[in-house]
């Protein structure tokens, strides 16, 4: 984007050698087509900058939660029943105390459980147990859109 220069003439009575003149004018052009390369590029990858840890969420007919300004707290648990809070893994006795350490910088007590569906539910009935009684009540169970296939459930 540089600028370029305007030659000037004079009128023809007075025939002087030609003037250079600076050209102020800004070509915007390859600025604007920079910009769009970049919006596509940032478009593009920005779906794919969520780490999490791989699961299979159950599938409900549940509606999805509202959205807020704070980012609520996530505990992930895998299929091998590894629990990860946010992206730090962590055991099960550390769990609550972490969640208090946490939770008093935050203004939000929203905390977000996924659990695998291989998961029994016995133990992740523990882990909300042990959140509700460490006096965190906010907690939303994630699970993928879509009707469960109800005459296939293993019983």
């Amino acid at each position: 984007m540089g600028a370029g220069t305007v030659q000037l003439q004079k009128s023809k009575r007075n025939r002087r050698t030609k003037r250079v003149r600076p050209m102020s004018e800004i070509n915007v052009t390859p600025f604007v087509d920079v910009m769009l390369v970049l919006l596509i590029i940032f478009m593009v990858t920005a779906p794919m900058l969520t780490v999490g840890i791989p699961i299979e969420l159950p599938k409900t007919a549940a509606n999805a939660l509202p959205s807020e300004n704070d980012v609520p707290l996530s505990i992930t648990i895998s299929a091998d029943k590894k629990i990860v809070l946010q992206e730090t893994a962590i055991p099960y006795e550390q769990l609550i105390p972490k969640l208090s350490a946490i939770s008093g910088e935050r203004e939000s007590d929203l905390i977000y459980l996924r659990a695998d569906g291989s998961v029994p539910y016995e133990f992740v009935a523990k882990i909300m147990g042990a959140i509700n009684g460490a006096g965190f009540s906010n907690v939303g169970l994630v699970t993928d859109v879509g009707s469960p296939d109800i005459m296939n459930v293993e019983n």
